[in-house]
């Protein structure tokens, strides 16, 4: 090894730095997560420079109370893209830095492309592209329609390049595409490495926070679905984006994991057009569009998203098994807990579904893991087994213990009132919940004290 380098290694779920590699790390207890970086001496003189820096400036720092800071929401900024504001938390906050994750090909730089596109008319926006030049980008955005003026393009990796622009710019809005392919010269190792990301991550911090501008980064993700490069990098950032979805399918959902100004529970819904990604303002009639009619096994329910109710239909397929280990799968939802259902069905009801296999799937690729869909599982298994299918026009929601009681679930109007609003006219829910939804007219009301009660019905 050239004199003056040295090998640290990093832990690339917490970015715990160790000198030798070891199996576990020990700050986060997790196994197989060191990777080793090649440190020059130029990093350490950065640091010891970082340092007196530091000690200079302090002398002139001063700790103010926290009812003396004025803060005010009305700062925030809107996109112009409805659902991208509710995932937000009511828009962009000014000095924020927002890291967007998802799949390769899932629409992340097709979405902050529009976003530049609604904001340039009004905001100096800078984006800064270290995967495509400046003719492949302009070939993209012509699919999208005009863009203002405002918007400024750079494609450039270089960490010391891109400050210099930033800082002479002044724009209120810069996007990085992506975080992994900048580096920084006094740091050896290749760009995308641990040491790169954090450093990159944390010069971006410093300039959202020094200069009050918003920063959208991208960012690649593993194989495991979770952003690469250290897991310090979520925890350095403001909000943490996810795009999910099928690349092969039309429609996208934009899901925030963190938040620091607002919730993690919304999501945005948009559709992959020619043009760009569309917003879906009612994902429940998307989401149930294409239904079969008088079919077993086809139940509708109704899952909350923070504060949106998205109506899916939940299918299943219960058939004689031919082998003797029946088969069972879950797409859209927890593996176990569809188990754990079908045991309650056969331990309260009398099911004998030990001999059967079963699918059940969540039309539209969509996940939901609430607890508030058990019922609507139970109900579509039931409907399959015994081949009899579930009013079009019912729907069912409730959380099912294990003695197969129906438990109450939060929110019940307003699952009741966007069933109502998309011509739903029967509504099996938790009889706990009807005295909350008393005050809903047009719609008939069905509460259920257990699943045997539910299953009665069909």
């Amino acid at each position: 090894m050239a004199k003056g380098k040295k090998s640290v290694f990093f832990c690339q779920n917490c970015g715990h730095e160790e000198a030798k590699w070891l199996g576990q790390c020990p700050a986060c207890g997790e196994w197989n997560t060191f990777v080793e970086e090649k440190i020059g001496s130029g990093v350490t003189k950065g640091i010891s420079a970082s340092a007196r820096s530091v000690r200079e400036s302090v002398r002139g720092a001063e700790a103010v109370p926290l009812n003396s800071v004025s803060a005010d929401d009305n700062t925030r900024c809107g996109t112009g893209i409805r659902e991208l504001d509710r995932v937000l938390g009511g828009g962009i906050v000014p000095g924020s830095l927002v890291l967007v994750g998802g799949d390769p090909g899932i629409g992340k730089s097709t979405l902050l492309l529009q976003l530049c596109q609604k904001l340039a008319e009004d905001k100096k926006i800078l984006y800064i592209s270290g995967e495509e030049s400046q003719a492949q980008i302009r070939l993209r955005a012509n699919r999208m329609g005009d863009f203002p003026p405002g918007l400024l393009l750079l494609c450039e990796t270089n960490l010391d390049i891109i400050r210099g622009v930033i800082e002479k710019e002044r724009p209120e809005l810069v996007i990085i595409d992506s975080i992994q392919t900048m580096y920084s010269e006094e740091i050896s190792s290749a760009p995308g490495s641990v040491s790169q990301v954090r450093e990159s991550t944390n010069l971006f911090m410093q300039l959202a926070k020094g200069l009050c501008i918003t920063i959208f980064i991208v960012g690649h993700v593993t194989k495991e679905g979770t952003v690469a490069g250290p897991r310090v990098l979520e925890h350095m950032v403001d909000t943490v984006l996810y795009f999910e979805g099928d690349r092969h399918a039309s429609y996208r959902i934009l899901r925030a994991v963190k938040n620091r100004f607002g919730s993690t529970n919304e999501i945005g819904v948009f559709e992959m057009q020619q043009t760009g990604l569309v917003e879906v303002e009612n994902p429940s009639e998307y989401m149930l569009s294409g239904r079969p009619e008088n079919a077993s096994g086809s139940v509708v329910t109704c899952s909350m998203e923070g504060t949106r109710p998205i109506l899916i239909e939940i299918q299943a397929l219960v058939c004689q098994s031919n082998f003797g280990m029946p088969r069972r799968t879950a797409a859209g939802t927890d593996y176990n807990r569809v188990n754990l259902l079908m045991a309650v069905l056969e331990k309260r009801l009398g099911m004998a579904l030990g001999s059967y296999d079963a699918y059940v799937n969540i039309a539209g690729g969509i996940r939901m893991n609430e607890p508030a869909i058990d019922l609507g599982i139970v109900m579509a298994v039931a409907s399959s087994f015994r081949n009899r299918p579930v009013d079009e026009k019912t729907l069912v929601f409730g959380e099912v213990g294990l003695s197969g009681e129906v438990r109450a679930v939060n929110m019940p109007e307003q699952r009741v009132a966007e069933a109502k609003k998309l011509g739903f006219e029967t509504c099996i829910l938790p009889e706990v919940s009807l005295k909350m939804v008393k005050g809903i007219r047009g719609i008939r009301l069905i509460g259920v004290k257990n699943i045997g009660d539910a299953v009665k019905i069909i």
